[in-house]
């Protein structure tokens, strides 16, 4: 369902629509013109010429998307954006129509807008979601219009409709599955309850996915006793072993092999022997204390 601004935004919109209507189309010599004294010279008069010639391309963009729910006017304003981006990139010198190029920049913030909003749960990430997204409604009706109701009924796509769909575009027949899904349903708050009357809300069936209590004083045991035996085996090390594993290994960023070497007046290839020395002694050291490599790694 399309979304239904309030009267006042409805003018605004048309005022808006009106003015780009009234915008004189640019010829391609004069176009190519606007778009050097921008890129070259920093023109914005030219910048704001070129932009408001093809507000008009926004307004039609926008009105191809009118029907995913969201108001007219962001929709505008988010393809305004796209064609300011497409200006800054523009480059005359390749020969191409500015409006062959802006309609892509158009087109694509108005995607990325509308699969932002129209559901408080992301739909699409990848390219394969976001080209089901846009084409899954118009292929289906496809289906449809062609079988009268045989491949695809109201009931949902058949296998055979899913496959050819999937065929067209390139993906999974399992992305068109999730994604039918997906459009055929509805956000659903989870503090919702689950039927008239009940006193049950849908995330009393969530399942706790997080470490038990247990779990996690086992976890706390098990740390304390690793971060132990790491300190008894470097203590084992000699002082420039030790330094070198503090350095390159135990710091959120190491210090480079050449750093090292210059601290410790070495090349950088010996600082690299010395590491490789030292934690061979710390692998011995540590499996000593323990029955298998594996007590040494944490759950994950």
């Amino acid at each position: 369902m399309a979304y239904i601004d309030d009267p006042e935004t409805q003018r605004a919109n048309l005022s808006f629509i009106k003015a780009s209507m009234r915008e004189p189309l640019l010829t391609r010599d004069h176009e190519f013109d606007l778009a050097r004294k921008w890129r070259e010279g920093g023109d914005e008069r030219a910048l704001h010429e070129l932009v408001r010639a093809y507000t008009r391309l926004v307004v039609a963009t926008a009105a191809r998307f009118r029907n995913y729910g969201l108001p007219m006017g962001d929709l505008v304003q988010e393809g305004n954006v796209g064609l300011m981006q497409a200006a800054s990139r523009f480059e005359p010198d390749r020969e191409v129509r500015f409006s062959t190029y802006a309609a892509w920049w158009i087109r694509s913030a108005m995607q990325d807008y509308i699969l932002r909003n129209w559901s408080i749960v992301r739909t699409g990430t990848t390219a394969a979601q976001k080209s089901l997204f846009f084409n899954l409604r118009r292929l289906r009706a496809r289906i449809e219009s062609l079988s009268q109701g045989g491949t695809g009924s109201g009931n949902g796509l058949t296998k055979e409709g899913r496959e050819w769909i999937a065929g067209e575009l390139q993906v999974d027949v399992t992305e068109v599955e999730a994604m039918e899904m997906r459009l055929s349903a509805s956000d659903q708050s989870l503090n919702s309850p689950v039927a008239d009357g009940s006193d049950e809300d849908w995330q009393d069936f969530l399942a706790d996915q997080r470490p038990s209590p247990e779990e996690v004083v086992i976890g706390m045991r098990d740390s304390r006793t690793r971060s132990q035996w790491l300190a008894e085996a470097l203590g084992e090390l000699s002082p420039r072993e030790r330094t070198i594993i503090q350095e390159r290994r135990l710091r959120e960023e190491g210090a480079t092999l050449e750093e090292l070497g210059r601290e410790l007046g070495v090349s950088k290839e010996r600082v690299r022997q010395l590491e490789h020395r030292a934690l061979l002694k710390l692998r011995q050291s540590m499996l000593k204390r323990v029955e298998g490599f594996g007590d040494l790694l944490a759950d994950a």
